[in-house]
Order: structure tokens, then C-alpha cells, then sequence
């Protein structure tokens, strides 16, 4: 529940939110815009019906993790995040009822419009509360899973059905629902993503592995300044306790130096690396060039150098006149 915590305020920015529509959603392309999208009441309501054109009563209240109403041109969807660290074996079924429980809550706001207009409607049309041109936003919900295994759980409806001896004829009238599970640790490009949700999952994803941590945050300047609550979230999913103890030596304006954080936090694998470059040569080699290459970026986020910084991680003649300058 603590990570859920986490991951909620982190997308509970809208920037990132449509990062995620955008990235996941559309593939990339970049069809909607923070400051467009609209929050929703994240409730979702079942309700059971007393008879033919009665009201209708509420049976339970289920609470989706986020969701939005999405502009896209002249017509709205409504995207639904729902964030996972274990697997749900019966997700399909309850993100069927999510977006289920959405499309009641659209057509209800409907019963109420169209029953006030009384005139000119047919009688199945006043007295199910839904003209023949009445139409509902689309509906989607986006999961994305930040566990270690890889997901092994039913990807649709039909795969919680047991279907033993059932003809396929009859089986092929059996509706079916896919959901669409985004397994973060298993991204395999997140140039996707325009917002630090890039340098998030891209720390979700190399969190076992402390070497490529290592190469991952010494080429990317942006973990320099990262958000508090992107901190918040990558500490979290990480697994890592020492993160949060050390966050805020780190923390400055807003922000966290996820550098010097991450430095300090690996202190024990750099002096095994060290240990082990003293037995190889070459090994000892690429260490310092590493050790170079922090200190550059300490001295250079010391003196607000940002775009001196990103251009010496792409450029390494830049980079070695930058180390000259600043006698590295």
C-alpha cells in the first residue's frame, strides 16, 4: 500500500499523466497535454435495479487508483492508471467492473438529461432513460505493473473461464475483455515518455542491477534535479530503505541530487570495484574514467551548468575540455 502511495502522488501530476496516455496509450505520439485533462472521481459505483424504469440502487463502492477525462479533438476518453506490484490473478474481472462501473456513471448523468425532456421521445427511450443517439466516452484503463516476476496472470476475461467441454460455438458467444498490462521492468524503450516519468521506470527497471544504476545516472543529467516525489517513487519501488534515510542530505528548492544520493548510497560497491580494478588493470581504468566523470557532474550541478552538463554526456571531445578546464 506504501508504494501504491508513492506511485499515486507521482501521477497525480497531469504532465506525467498524459505522459502515460501518450506513450502508452497512443504509441508514442503526443496527442493530448497536461493542462487539458480533467480529474475524476476515482469511485465506482455497482448498482442493482428494484424493477423496469425504477431507480436505481447502489450494492458497493469500488475505488479505481486514478482517472481522467481525456480531450482528444471535439470528443473525450476517460483513461484509468491503475498501479500493480504484485499480480492479481483476477484482474481482468476487476478492471472489467472499473471501466464497467465508468460507462454506468456516464449513462446515469444521461438517464437524468434525457428524462427531463419528457416531449419526443419514445416510450423505450423514456422509460429506459437512453435516446437511440445517446452515446458514451470510451473507456480505458492502463496497468502498469512494477513486480519483479514476470506476469503470468490472465490478460483477459476468457482466460479466468473455464471453457471444458463448453462447444465452440457457443464459446464464441461468450463476451470477452482484454486488459492491457504494462510491465515496467520489462519496458524496452522509454524515449517515449517527454517527462522524468522516463528517468522513473528507467530506475524501475535497472533497480537489481547497481552497475548499470551507476552508468544510467552518470549519463543522464536530469537525475541531478529530479522531483521529490519522483525520488519518493523510485526509492520505493527500488526496494531500497537507505534511499529515504539519506533523501534529505540531498534535497534542495523541491528537488533531490539523485547523483549524490545514488553515490552515497553504493559506496560499498565502488569500493569492491575499486578492490577488484587494483587486481586489473583495466578494470582500474574505466573506475577512475567513472570517478572522473562524477566529479564533472558534481562540480558542473554545483555551478547551475546544466547544458554544459548534457552536452558533455553525448560529446566526448566536449567532455575531456570540460575535465581540463575544470582540472579533473
Amino acid at each position: 500500500m506504501e508504494k501504491d502511495f508513492y506511485s499515486n502522488i507521482f501521477f497525480s501530476d497531469n504532465e506525467r499523466y498524459a505522459d502515460i496516455i501518450n506513450g502508452i496509450g497512443c504509441d508514442g505520439i503526443s496527442f493530448v497535454k497536461g493542462k487539458d485533462l480533467q480529474e475524476l472521481d476515482t469511485r465506482v459505483y455497482h448498482r442493482g435495479r428494484k424493477g423496469i424504469g425504477r431507480r436505481y440502487r447502489r450494492k458497493k463502492t469500488l475505488y479505481r487508483d486514478l482517472v481522467r477525462k481525456t480531450p482528444f479533438g471535439i470528443n473525450f476518453a476517460i483513461v484509468g492508471i491503475e498501479n500493480q506490484e504484485e499480480i492479481d490473478y483476477a484482474l481482468p474481472l476487476r478492471t472489467m467492473c472499473y471501466d464497467a462501473g465508468t460507462y454506468e456513471k456516464q449513462a446515469a448523468g444521461i438517464r437524468r438529461q434525457v428524462r427531463r425532456k419528457a416531449k419526443g421521445l419514445s416510450a423505450g427511450e423514456y422509460l429506459y432513460g437512453f435516446q437511440k443517439s445517446s452515446r458514451l466516452f470510451p473507456t480505458v484503463t492502463l496497468v502498469l505493473y512494477y513486480g519483479d516476476k514476470e506476469w503470468d496472470g490472465a490478460k483477459d476475461l476468457h482466460g479466468l473461464i473455464d471453457f471444458t467441454d463448453i462447444p465452440d460455438s457457443l464459446r464464441e458467444k461468450v463476451s470477452n475483455y482484454r486488459i492491457h498490462v504494462i510491465e515496467v521492468r520489462k519496458l524496452k524503450d522509454t524515449d517515449i515518455f517527454q517527462t522524468d516519468v522516463k528517468q522513473v521506470f528507467d530506475f524501475i527497471r535497472f533497480s537489481k542491477d547497481k552497475r548499470k544504476l551507476k552508468e544510467l545516472i552518470e549519463h543522464d543529467p536530469a537525475y541531478a534535479f529530479l522531483e521529490e516525489d519522483a525520488y519518493d517513487m523510485v526509492a520505493g519501488y527500488a526496494g531500497e530503505e537507505e534511499m529515504f534515510k539519506i533523501k534529505d542530505k540531498h534535497k534542495k528548492g523541491g528537488k533531490v541530487d539523485m547523483c549524490q544520493g545514488l553515490r552515497e548510497w553504493m559506496e560499498d560497491e565502488r569500493n569492491e570495484g575499486r578492490a577488484e580494478g587494483r587486481a586489473d588493470g583495466k578494470a582500474e581504468g574505466k573506475a577512475e574514467e567513472r570517478e572522473r566523470m562524477n566529479q564533472l557532474i558534481v562540480m558542473l550541478t554545483a555551478q547551475s551548468r546544466v547544458e554544459d552538463l548534457v552536452r558533455a554526456a553525448k560529446d566526448a571531445d566536449y567532455q575531456e575540455r570540460l575535465f581540463q578546464e575544470l582540472g579533473i
